[in-house]
Protein backbone atom coordinates (compact mmCIF):
# COMPACT_ATOMS: atom_id res chain seq x y z
CA UNK A 1 0.00 0.00 0.00
CA UNK A 2 1.36 3.80 -1.14
CA UNK A 3 0.66 6.61 0.80
CA UNK A 4 -1.37 8.96 -0.96
CA UNK A 5 0.20 12.53 -1.22
CA UNK A 6 0.84 15.00 -3.32
CA UNK A 7 4.39 14.67 -5.01
CA UNK A 8 6.37 18.16 -5.83
CA UNK A 9 9.79 18.81 -6.95
CA UNK A 10 12.07 19.43 -4.30
CA UNK A 11 14.16 22.33 -5.48
CA UNK A 12 15.65 25.85 -5.51
CA UNK A 13 12.11 27.82 -7.31
CA UNK A 14 10.44 26.36 -4.63
CA UNK A 15 12.37 28.05 -1.57
CA UNK A 16 12.53 31.20 -4.03
CA UNK A 17 8.88 31.00 -4.66
CA UNK A 18 7.86 31.11 -0.87
CA UNK A 19 10.70 34.16 0.02
CA UNK A 20 9.19 36.18 -2.70
CA UNK A 21 5.33 35.63 -1.52
CA UNK A 22 6.27 36.03 2.23
CA UNK A 23 9.59 37.48 2.74
CA UNK A 24 9.87 40.33 0.53
CA UNK A 25 9.93 43.38 2.84
CA UNK A 26 13.46 41.43 4.43
CA UNK A 27 17.11 43.16 4.41
CA UNK A 28 20.01 42.19 2.35
CA UNK A 29 23.18 43.99 3.27
CA UNK A 30 26.57 44.13 1.99
CA UNK A 31 29.25 46.05 3.36
CA UNK A 32 31.46 48.67 1.30
CA UNK A 33 34.50 51.35 1.65
CA UNK A 34 31.35 53.72 1.47
CA UNK A 35 29.59 52.15 4.37
CA UNK A 36 26.54 49.18 4.13
CA UNK A 37 24.00 49.12 0.95
CA UNK A 38 20.91 47.48 1.78
CA UNK A 39 18.40 45.82 -0.49
CA UNK A 40 15.14 44.48 0.10
CA UNK A 41 14.93 40.45 -0.55
CA UNK A 42 12.40 41.01 -2.65
CA UNK A 43 14.12 43.27 -4.85
CA UNK A 44 17.38 40.52 -4.65
CA UNK A 45 14.79 38.27 -5.99
CA UNK A 46 13.59 40.42 -9.04
CA UNK A 47 17.27 41.06 -9.89
CA UNK A 48 18.06 36.98 -9.68
CA UNK A 49 15.31 36.89 -12.88
CA UNK A 50 17.29 39.51 -14.71
CA UNK A 51 19.94 37.56 -14.43
CA UNK A 52 18.82 34.32 -15.01
CA UNK A 53 16.99 36.29 -18.51
CA UNK A 54 20.69 37.84 -19.46
CA UNK A 55 22.37 34.45 -18.78
CA UNK A 56 19.17 33.18 -20.52
CA UNK A 57 20.20 35.66 -23.36
CA UNK A 58 23.85 34.47 -23.43
CA UNK A 59 22.69 31.06 -24.47
CA UNK A 60 23.08 29.66 -20.93
CA UNK A 61 20.80 26.83 -20.02
CA UNK A 62 19.94 23.59 -18.23
CA UNK A 63 22.99 21.92 -16.75
CA UNK A 64 25.68 24.53 -17.94
CA UNK A 65 28.30 25.68 -15.59
CA UNK A 66 28.02 29.88 -14.06
CA UNK A 67 31.33 30.16 -11.98
CA UNK A 68 31.59 32.59 -9.62
CA UNK A 69 34.76 34.54 -8.11
CA UNK A 70 33.60 36.72 -5.53
CA UNK A 71 33.63 38.28 -2.24
CA UNK A 72 30.32 38.21 -0.18
CA UNK A 73 27.90 40.48 -1.36
CA UNK A 74 24.57 41.45 -3.17
CA UNK A 75 25.63 39.94 -6.73
CA UNK A 76 26.85 37.04 -5.50
CA UNK A 77 23.92 36.12 -3.56
CA UNK A 78 21.69 36.99 -6.48
CA UNK A 79 23.57 34.53 -8.33
CA UNK A 80 23.06 31.49 -5.75
CA UNK A 81 19.32 32.48 -6.63
CA UNK A 82 19.06 32.67 -10.41
CA UNK A 83 21.61 30.40 -11.80
CA UNK A 84 20.25 27.23 -10.30
CA UNK A 85 16.51 28.35 -10.37
CA UNK A 86 16.85 29.07 -14.19
CA UNK A 87 18.51 25.33 -14.34
CA UNK A 88 21.55 26.52 -14.68
CA UNK A 89 24.57 24.94 -12.31
CA UNK A 90 25.94 27.53 -9.58
CA UNK A 91 29.78 26.56 -9.06
CA UNK A 92 31.62 28.90 -6.16
CA UNK A 93 35.31 29.28 -7.41
CA UNK A 94 37.41 29.68 -3.69
CA UNK A 95 39.28 33.71 -4.56
CA UNK A 96 42.47 31.90 -2.53
CA UNK A 97 43.28 28.82 -4.60
CA UNK A 98 46.37 28.71 -6.41
CA UNK A 99 45.90 29.72 -10.19
CA UNK A 100 47.06 25.93 -11.10
CA UNK A 101 44.42 24.78 -9.45
CA UNK A 102 41.95 27.36 -10.56
CA UNK A 103 43.00 26.19 -14.21
CA UNK A 104 42.11 22.76 -13.18
CA UNK A 105 38.64 23.24 -11.18
CA UNK A 106 37.13 25.45 -14.49
CA UNK A 107 38.68 23.41 -17.32
CA UNK A 108 37.32 20.23 -15.20
CA UNK A 109 33.82 21.70 -14.40
CA UNK A 110 33.46 23.42 -18.18
CA UNK A 111 32.43 26.26 -16.78
CA UNK A 112 30.61 28.50 -18.97
CA UNK A 113 30.66 31.66 -17.93
CA UNK A 114 32.40 33.76 -14.84
CA UNK A 115 31.10 36.01 -12.48
CA UNK A 116 34.18 38.06 -11.33
CA UNK A 117 34.73 41.58 -8.83
CA UNK A 118 36.73 43.48 -10.27
CA UNK A 119 39.22 43.73 -7.02
CA UNK A 120 39.71 40.08 -7.85
CA UNK A 121 40.56 40.49 -11.49
CA UNK A 122 44.40 40.69 -10.47
CA UNK A 123 44.07 37.51 -9.35
CA UNK A 124 41.73 36.05 -12.06
CA UNK A 125 43.09 37.40 -15.28
CA UNK A 126 46.17 34.96 -15.23
CA UNK A 127 43.51 32.23 -14.91
CA UNK A 128 41.48 33.66 -17.40
CA UNK A 129 44.21 33.57 -20.11
CA UNK A 130 45.14 29.53 -19.45
CA UNK A 131 41.03 28.75 -19.68
CA UNK A 132 39.87 27.93 -22.97
CA UNK A 133 36.19 26.63 -22.00
CA UNK A 134 34.48 30.49 -20.48
CA UNK A 135 32.63 32.02 -23.50
CA UNK A 136 31.66 34.84 -21.24
CA UNK A 137 33.23 36.91 -18.18
CA UNK A 138 31.06 39.29 -16.34
CA UNK A 139 32.14 41.59 -13.94
CA UNK A 140 31.12 43.18 -10.53
CA UNK A 141 32.50 46.87 -10.75
CA UNK A 142 33.33 47.06 -7.02
CA UNK A 143 36.56 49.38 -7.29
CA UNK A 144 34.99 51.67 -9.80
CA UNK A 145 37.70 52.37 -12.49
CA UNK A 146 38.15 50.96 -16.51
CA UNK A 147 36.28 47.57 -17.09
CA UNK A 148 38.91 44.62 -18.13
CA UNK A 149 38.83 44.45 -21.58
CA UNK A 150 36.48 41.88 -23.60
CA UNK A 151 34.24 41.79 -20.45
CA UNK A 152 30.40 42.30 -19.52
CA UNK A 153 29.29 44.55 -16.84
CA UNK A 154 26.96 43.13 -14.19
CA UNK A 155 24.62 45.96 -13.65
CA UNK A 156 24.81 47.08 -17.13
CA UNK A 157 23.88 43.28 -18.31
CA UNK A 158 21.03 43.22 -15.54
CA UNK A 159 19.84 46.90 -16.94
CA UNK A 160 19.46 45.24 -20.43
CA UNK A 161 17.88 41.99 -19.61
CA UNK A 162 14.53 40.85 -20.12
CA UNK A 163 13.47 39.45 -16.32
CA UNK A 164 13.06 35.75 -16.59
CA UNK A 165 8.76 35.61 -16.20
CA UNK A 166 8.50 32.54 -14.40
CA UNK A 167 11.19 30.02 -13.03
CA UNK A 168 11.05 26.68 -14.88
CA UNK A 169 9.98 23.20 -13.50
CA UNK A 170 13.29 21.59 -12.64
CA UNK A 171 13.63 17.87 -11.63
CA UNK A 172 14.42 17.61 -7.52
CA UNK A 173 17.62 15.47 -9.31
CA UNK A 174 19.51 17.78 -11.71
CA UNK A 175 22.41 19.86 -10.01
CA UNK A 176 21.89 22.90 -8.55
CA UNK A 177 25.34 23.60 -7.66
CA UNK A 178 29.14 22.44 -7.48
CA UNK A 179 31.99 23.21 -5.21
CA UNK A 180 35.44 21.77 -5.42
CA UNK A 181 37.52 20.20 -2.54
CA UNK A 182 40.36 22.31 -1.16
CA UNK A 183 42.77 19.50 -3.22
CA UNK A 184 45.49 19.61 -0.43
CA UNK A 185 46.14 15.71 -1.11
CA UNK A 186 45.49 15.34 -4.78
CA UNK A 187 43.53 17.19 -7.45
CA UNK A 188 40.64 19.01 -6.12
CA UNK A 189 37.54 16.58 -6.44
CA UNK A 190 34.11 18.42 -7.26
CA UNK A 191 30.98 18.18 -5.19
CA UNK A 192 27.67 18.57 -7.30
CA UNK A 193 24.48 19.26 -5.34
CA UNK A 194 21.39 18.77 -6.56
CA UNK A 195 18.13 20.36 -5.49
CA UNK A 196 16.51 17.83 -3.76
CA UNK A 197 19.62 17.99 -1.54
CA UNK A 198 20.14 21.25 -0.92
CA UNK A 199 16.24 21.64 0.23
CA UNK A 200 16.63 18.89 2.19
CA UNK A 201 19.49 20.50 3.57
CA UNK A 202 17.88 23.72 4.18
CA UNK A 203 15.24 22.14 6.39
CA UNK A 204 17.97 20.50 8.77
CA UNK A 205 19.96 23.70 8.66
CA UNK A 206 16.74 25.12 9.96
CA UNK A 207 16.12 23.07 13.15
CA UNK A 208 16.14 24.69 16.70
CA UNK A 209 18.75 21.89 16.78
CA UNK A 210 20.48 22.64 13.68
CA UNK A 211 21.90 26.05 13.36
CA UNK A 212 18.08 27.26 14.00
CA UNK A 213 17.54 30.50 12.10
CA UNK A 214 14.26 31.53 12.51
CA UNK A 215 12.42 35.21 10.67
CA UNK A 216 13.59 37.25 13.38
CA UNK A 217 17.73 36.49 12.92
CA UNK A 218 19.71 38.78 10.99
CA UNK A 219 22.71 36.79 9.95
CA UNK A 220 26.15 37.38 9.31
CA UNK A 221 28.04 34.75 6.94
CA UNK A 222 31.52 35.44 7.42
CA UNK A 223 32.59 32.12 6.18
CA UNK A 224 32.74 33.09 2.42
CA UNK A 225 29.66 31.96 -0.38
CA UNK A 226 32.62 30.15 -1.98
CA UNK A 227 33.46 27.96 1.04
CA UNK A 228 31.07 24.41 1.50
CA UNK A 229 28.39 25.71 -0.07
CA UNK A 230 28.48 28.66 2.26
CA UNK A 231 27.31 26.16 4.90
CA UNK A 232 23.61 26.59 3.53
CA UNK A 233 23.43 30.18 4.81
CA UNK A 234 21.60 31.48 1.35
CA UNK A 235 18.90 29.48 1.13
CA UNK A 236 18.28 28.92 4.95
CA UNK A 237 17.69 32.94 4.61
CA UNK A 238 15.27 32.63 1.88
CA UNK A 239 13.37 30.13 3.28
CA UNK A 240 12.77 31.45 6.48
CA UNK A 241 13.23 35.22 5.58
CA UNK A 242 15.84 36.03 8.07
CA UNK A 243 18.02 39.35 7.17
CA UNK A 244 21.22 38.72 5.52
CA UNK A 245 24.08 40.52 6.24
CA UNK A 246 27.66 40.17 3.92
CA UNK A 247 30.36 42.19 5.03
CA UNK A 248 31.95 42.14 0.73
CA UNK A 249 35.46 42.60 0.81
CA UNK A 250 36.37 43.95 4.32
CA UNK A 251 37.29 41.56 6.34
CA UNK A 252 39.55 43.08 8.80
CA UNK A 253 38.67 42.08 12.36
CA UNK A 254 37.37 45.73 13.16
CA UNK A 255 34.90 46.00 10.11
CA UNK A 256 33.69 43.44 10.99
CA UNK A 257 32.81 44.04 14.32
CA UNK A 258 31.54 47.55 13.64
CA UNK A 259 29.22 45.26 11.27
CA UNK A 260 28.12 42.73 13.70
CA UNK A 261 27.37 45.61 16.20
CA UNK A 262 25.78 48.27 13.61
CA UNK A 263 23.60 45.49 12.00
CA UNK A 264 22.02 43.95 15.06
CA UNK A 265 23.43 40.66 14.45
CA UNK A 266 21.77 38.10 16.28
CA UNK A 267 23.76 34.88 14.44
CA UNK A 268 27.04 34.94 13.03
CA UNK A 269 28.62 32.07 11.44
CA UNK A 270 33.02 31.99 10.75
CA UNK A 271 35.86 29.93 11.25
CA UNK A 272 37.82 29.03 14.07
CA UNK A 273 40.93 31.73 12.94
CA UNK A 274 38.00 34.28 12.58
CA UNK A 275 37.09 34.34 15.96
CA UNK A 276 40.27 34.00 17.34
CA UNK A 277 41.14 37.50 15.48
CA UNK A 278 37.78 39.11 16.51
CA UNK A 279 38.03 38.32 20.32
CA UNK A 280 39.38 40.90 21.13
CA UNK A 281 37.97 43.98 19.18
CA UNK A 282 34.52 42.20 20.31
CA UNK A 283 35.91 42.72 24.16
CA UNK A 284 35.93 46.48 23.56
CA UNK A 285 32.52 46.86 22.05
CA UNK A 286 30.93 49.37 24.71
CA UNK A 287 27.50 48.26 26.14
CA UNK A 288 27.85 44.46 24.78
CA UNK A 289 26.80 42.87 21.69
CA UNK A 290 23.27 43.70 21.83
CA UNK A 291 21.28 40.78 20.22
CA UNK A 292 23.99 38.14 19.25
CA UNK A 293 22.50 35.57 20.58
CA UNK A 294 24.42 32.67 18.92
CA UNK A 295 27.99 32.04 16.69
CA UNK A 296 28.34 29.33 14.74
CA UNK A 297 31.95 27.53 14.06
CA UNK A 298 33.50 25.14 12.20
CA UNK A 299 36.16 24.16 9.43
CA UNK A 300 38.59 23.23 11.85
CA UNK A 301 38.28 22.41 15.44
CA UNK A 302 38.01 24.97 18.13
CA UNK A 303 40.56 25.78 20.77
CA UNK A 304 38.27 25.51 24.28
CA UNK A 305 39.94 28.17 25.33
CA UNK A 306 38.50 30.30 22.90
CA UNK A 307 35.25 28.88 23.61
CA UNK A 308 35.67 29.95 27.31
CA UNK A 309 36.79 33.29 26.57
CA UNK A 310 33.67 34.07 24.18
CA UNK A 311 31.28 32.85 27.23
CA UNK A 312 33.01 34.41 29.91
CA UNK A 313 34.14 37.80 28.20
CA UNK A 314 31.44 37.94 25.75
CA UNK A 315 28.50 36.44 27.26
CA UNK A 316 27.94 34.20 24.25
CA UNK A 317 28.50 30.54 23.15
CA UNK A 318 30.55 29.40 20.23
CA UNK A 319 28.42 26.17 18.67
CA UNK A 320 30.70 24.17 17.04
CA UNK A 321 29.03 22.64 13.88
CA UNK A 322 30.65 19.72 11.50
CA UNK A 323 30.69 19.09 8.17
CA UNK A 324 32.82 18.84 4.95
CA UNK A 325 32.27 20.22 1.13
CA UNK A 326 31.17 16.39 0.86
CA UNK A 327 28.11 17.10 3.65
CA UNK A 328 26.99 20.08 2.00
CA UNK A 329 28.43 20.72 4.13
CA UNK A 330 25.78 19.84 7.97
CA UNK A 331 26.72 16.86 9.71
CA UNK A 332 26.43 17.25 13.02
CA UNK A 333 25.75 20.14 15.71
CA UNK A 334 27.35 21.01 19.98
CA UNK A 335 24.10 21.61 21.16
CA UNK A 336 23.48 20.66 25.18
CA UNK A 337 20.81 18.13 25.81
CA UNK A 338 18.39 18.85 28.23
CA UNK A 339 20.33 16.48 30.40
CA UNK A 340 22.77 18.58 30.82
CA UNK A 341 21.42 21.99 32.76
CA UNK A 342 22.57 20.67 35.99
CA UNK A 343 26.15 20.13 34.72
CA UNK A 344 29.57 22.32 36.36
CA UNK A 345 30.97 24.48 33.77
CA UNK A 346 33.74 22.74 33.42
CA UNK A 347 31.90 19.48 32.03
CA UNK A 348 29.37 21.82 30.00
CA UNK A 349 32.66 23.48 28.37
CA UNK A 350 34.00 20.33 27.55
CA UNK A 351 30.58 18.71 25.55
CA UNK A 352 30.19 22.27 23.99
CA UNK A 353 33.38 21.72 22.74
CA UNK A 354 32.89 18.16 20.94
CA UNK A 355 31.83 18.28 17.15
CA UNK A 356 28.27 17.64 18.44
CA UNK A 357 25.29 15.01 17.52
CA UNK A 358 24.70 13.90 14.28
CA UNK A 359 21.46 16.18 13.03
CA UNK A 360 18.41 14.04 11.94
CA UNK A 361 18.89 12.84 8.47
CA UNK A 362 22.56 12.09 8.77
CA UNK A 363 23.95 8.46 9.79
CA UNK A 364 27.48 8.34 11.09
CA UNK A 365 29.67 5.26 11.85
CA UNK A 366 33.32 4.71 12.95
CA UNK A 367 35.34 2.16 11.24
CA UNK A 368 38.71 1.32 12.19
CA UNK A 369 41.49 0.41 9.95
CA UNK A 370 40.06 -2.89 9.46
CA UNK A 371 36.60 -1.91 8.26
CA UNK A 372 35.44 -3.20 11.49
CA UNK A 373 32.58 -1.18 13.68
CA UNK A 374 33.96 1.60 16.87
CA UNK A 375 32.20 1.15 19.96
CA UNK A 376 30.56 4.17 20.93
CA UNK A 377 32.18 4.50 24.48
CA UNK A 378 34.03 8.10 23.91
CA UNK A 379 36.94 6.67 24.07
CA UNK A 380 37.89 4.25 20.93
CA UNK A 381 39.08 5.79 17.56
CA UNK A 382 37.72 5.70 14.38
CA UNK A 383 37.64 7.06 10.80
CA UNK A 384 33.91 8.97 10.71
CA UNK A 385 31.86 8.06 7.61
CA UNK A 386 28.37 9.05 6.68
CA UNK A 387 25.63 8.60 4.66
CA UNK A 388 22.32 10.50 4.50
CA UNK A 389 20.30 12.88 1.30
CA UNK A 390 22.87 15.56 1.41
CA UNK A 391 25.76 13.39 1.36
CA UNK A 392 28.08 12.85 -1.60
CA UNK A 393 28.02 9.28 -3.61
CA UNK A 394 30.51 10.55 -5.95
CA UNK A 395 33.03 12.62 -7.23
CA UNK A 396 32.10 14.90 -10.63
CA UNK A 397 33.51 12.41 -12.86
CA UNK A 398 35.05 9.91 -11.51
CA UNK A 399 33.50 6.81 -10.55
CA UNK A 400 32.53 6.08 -6.75
CA UNK A 401 36.06 4.12 -5.03
CA UNK A 402 36.33 2.35 -2.24
CA UNK A 403 38.69 4.43 -0.94
CA UNK A 404 36.06 7.24 -0.34
CA UNK A 405 32.73 6.26 -0.87
CA UNK A 406 32.78 2.52 1.09
CA UNK A 407 29.26 0.81 0.57
CA UNK A 408 27.21 3.96 0.20
CA UNK A 409 28.68 5.44 3.02
CA UNK A 410 31.44 8.36 2.29
CA UNK A 411 34.79 7.85 4.24
CA UNK A 412 35.62 11.50 5.56
CA UNK A 413 38.98 10.59 6.63
CA UNK A 414 38.64 11.94 9.91
CA UNK A 415 39.59 9.82 13.01
CA UNK A 416 37.30 10.26 16.59
CA UNK A 417 35.60 9.10 18.79
CA UNK A 418 31.61 9.05 19.65
CA UNK A 419 30.64 8.75 23.01
CA UNK A 420 27.58 7.27 24.41
CA UNK A 421 25.11 10.12 24.27
CA UNK A 422 26.16 10.99 20.54
CA UNK A 423 28.54 13.53 21.04
CA UNK A 424 31.28 13.43 18.55
CA UNK A 425 34.75 14.77 19.26
CA UNK A 426 37.23 14.68 16.19
CA UNK A 427 40.91 14.03 17.33
CA UNK A 428 42.60 14.00 14.32
CA UNK A 429 42.16 13.26 10.61
CA UNK A 430 43.58 10.23 8.98
CA UNK A 431 46.69 11.50 7.29
CA UNK A 432 47.22 13.83 10.43
CA UNK A 433 46.85 11.30 12.94
CA UNK A 434 50.72 10.33 14.96
CA UNK A 435 50.93 7.26 16.38
CA UNK A 436 54.35 7.27 18.76
CA UNK A 437 55.61 3.80 19.83
CA UNK A 438 51.97 2.08 19.28
CA UNK A 439 50.04 4.55 20.91
CA UNK A 440 47.48 7.05 19.41
CA UNK A 441 48.62 10.96 19.94
CA UNK A 442 45.58 13.74 18.79
CA UNK A 443 47.62 16.68 17.20
CA UNK A 444 44.09 18.23 17.14
CA UNK A 445 43.78 18.00 21.21
CA UNK A 446 47.42 18.74 21.72
CA UNK A 447 46.92 22.22 19.75
CA UNK A 448 43.38 23.14 21.96
CA UNK A 449 45.75 22.16 24.77
CA UNK A 450 48.84 24.63 23.84
CA UNK A 451 46.46 27.42 22.40
CA UNK A 452 45.08 27.92 25.82
CA UNK A 453 48.48 29.03 27.24
CA UNK A 454 47.95 32.78 27.25
CA UNK A 455 51.04 33.48 25.79
CA UNK A 456 50.31 31.32 22.39
CA UNK A 457 48.23 32.92 19.36
CA UNK A 458 48.11 29.81 17.41
CA UNK A 459 49.85 26.21 17.49
CA UNK A 460 50.21 23.47 15.15
CA UNK A 461 51.03 19.89 15.79
CA UNK A 462 52.49 17.29 13.67
CA UNK A 463 53.69 13.41 13.63
CA UNK A 464 57.24 13.37 12.21
CA UNK A 465 58.90 10.27 11.88
CA UNK A 466 61.27 9.19 14.71
CA UNK A 467 64.18 6.72 14.69
CA UNK A 468 62.83 4.66 17.86
CA UNK A 469 58.95 5.37 18.35
CA UNK A 470 57.95 5.55 14.67
CA UNK A 471 56.81 9.17 15.03
CA UNK A 472 56.79 12.04 17.48
CA UNK A 473 55.24 14.59 18.21
CA UNK A 474 56.70 18.81 17.21
CA UNK A 475 54.35 21.33 18.41
CA UNK A 476 54.76 24.41 15.85
CA UNK A 477 53.96 27.22 18.21
CA UNK A 478 53.20 31.25 17.25
CA UNK A 479 53.92 33.21 20.47
CA UNK A 480 51.63 36.29 21.40
CA UNK A 481 52.87 39.88 20.28
CA UNK A 482 55.35 40.68 23.29
CA UNK A 483 55.14 37.08 24.70
CA UNK A 484 58.25 34.72 25.57
CA UNK A 485 57.34 31.50 24.79
CA UNK A 486 59.77 28.11 25.35
CA UNK A 487 59.79 24.75 24.82
CA UNK A 488 60.17 24.59 28.92
CA UNK A 489 56.55 27.00 29.49
CA UNK A 490 54.93 25.09 26.63
CA UNK A 491 55.57 21.43 28.53
CA UNK A 492 55.04 22.35 31.81
CA UNK A 493 51.59 23.42 30.65
CA UNK A 494 50.54 20.66 29.11
CA UNK A 495 51.94 17.66 31.76
CA UNK A 496 49.01 18.12 33.71
CA UNK A 497 46.68 17.78 31.10
CA UNK A 498 47.80 14.83 29.44
CA UNK A 499 49.34 11.60 29.19
CA UNK A 500 53.41 11.40 29.07
CA UNK A 501 53.64 9.84 25.68
CA UNK A 502 51.78 12.66 24.20
CA UNK A 503 53.77 15.35 25.47
CA UNK A 504 55.70 16.86 22.17
CA UNK A 505 59.50 15.79 21.18
CA UNK A 506 60.22 19.47 20.60
CA UNK A 507 58.64 22.54 19.93
CA UNK A 508 59.52 25.39 17.11
CA UNK A 509 58.95 29.04 17.60
CA UNK A 510 57.49 29.63 13.80
CA UNK A 511 56.06 33.16 12.82
CA UNK A 512 52.97 31.97 11.51
CA UNK A 513 51.51 29.01 10.88
CA UNK A 514 50.56 27.99 7.39
CA UNK A 515 47.05 28.38 5.85
CA UNK A 516 44.72 26.66 3.55
CA UNK A 517 42.24 28.33 1.23
CA UNK A 518 39.93 27.92 3.54
CA UNK A 519 41.78 28.97 6.63
CA UNK A 520 42.72 25.58 8.14
CA UNK A 521 46.19 25.21 9.29
CA UNK A 522 48.35 23.77 6.78
CA UNK A 523 49.84 20.75 8.07
CA UNK A 524 51.44 19.40 5.04
CA UNK A 525 53.02 22.33 4.56
CA UNK A 526 54.67 21.90 8.02
CA UNK A 527 55.52 18.56 7.28
CA UNK A 528 57.35 19.55 4.08
CA UNK A 529 59.29 22.61 5.94
CA UNK A 530 60.51 20.31 8.90
CA UNK A 531 60.89 16.82 7.37
CA UNK A 532 63.04 14.15 9.35
CA UNK A 533 63.41 16.92 12.11
CA UNK A 534 63.93 14.17 14.10
CA UNK A 535 66.46 12.18 12.19
CA UNK A 536 68.73 14.94 12.05
CA UNK A 537 71.31 16.08 14.33
CA UNK A 538 70.75 19.94 15.72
Amino acid sequence: MRGLMQEAPLNIPMIVRHAARYHRDKRVVTNTADGPVERSLGESIERSRRLAGALAKLGIGRGDRVATFCWNHHAHFETYIGAPSMGAVLHTLNIRLFADDLVYIVGHASDRVVIVDKSLWPVWEPVAARVNCVEHTIVVDDTGGEAPPSTLDYEALLAEATPLETWPELDEGAAAAMCYTSGTTGKPKGVVYSHRSQVLHTYAGLLADGVGLRESDTILPIVPLFHANSWGVPYECLMVGANLVMPGALMDPESLTRLLVEQRTTVAAGVPTIWQAMLEPLSKVQGGLGPLRSIICGGAALPISLQQAYHRRLGVRITQAWGMTETSPLGSVAWPREAHAGLDQERLDDILNSQGRAVPGVEIRLRDDHGEDVPHDGSSFGEIQVRGNWIAAAYYGEEPTEEKFADGWLRTGDVATIDPEGYIRIVDRTKDVIKSGGEWVSSVKLEGLIMGQPDVAEAAVIGLPHPQWDERPLACVVARAGAQVTKESILEHLEPQVAKWWLPEDVVLIDAVPKTSVGKFDKKALRERFGRYFETER
